[in-house]
């Protein structure tokens, strides 16, 4: 039985040039696609495209109806805060009429 001996730089490049020619011949032998082959490519290429395409459509309308919704929320809270603010302001002036009042009678006397 022999030792192992390394190849040189030289039989390396040899072997790498080689392998290469052989993947390209390999390559170049496989058949090429039909043209029927390559229009069913194209066919679900596109199918793919048009199905991101309305995903991408439907997660728009999503994101836009949530903004929306919060949007409403925002100014059915405003409201709210406007209308607990109203009910109070009310309140004083009802206070300051009666008081008022009071003081016109007790000024007539």
């Amino acid at each position: 039985m022999t030792a192992y001996r390394a190849p040189n730089f030289q039989e390396r490049i040899t072997l790498s040039s080689q392998a290469r020619q052989k993947a390209l011949d390999r390559l170049r032998a496989r058949p090429a696609p039909s043209e029927t082959e390559l229009a069913e490519r194209r066919a679900a290429a596109l199918r793919r495209e048009e199905a991101k395409d309305a995903e991408r459509a439907k997660r728009a309308a999503e994101k836009k109806a949530a903004s929306d919704a919060r949007q409403l929320e925002a100014d059915a809270t405003a409201r709210t805060a406007e209308a607990a603010i109203a009910p109070a302001r009310s309140e004083a002036d009802r206070k300051a009429e009666r008081d008022a009042r009071y003081a016109a009678r007790k000024s007539r006397k």
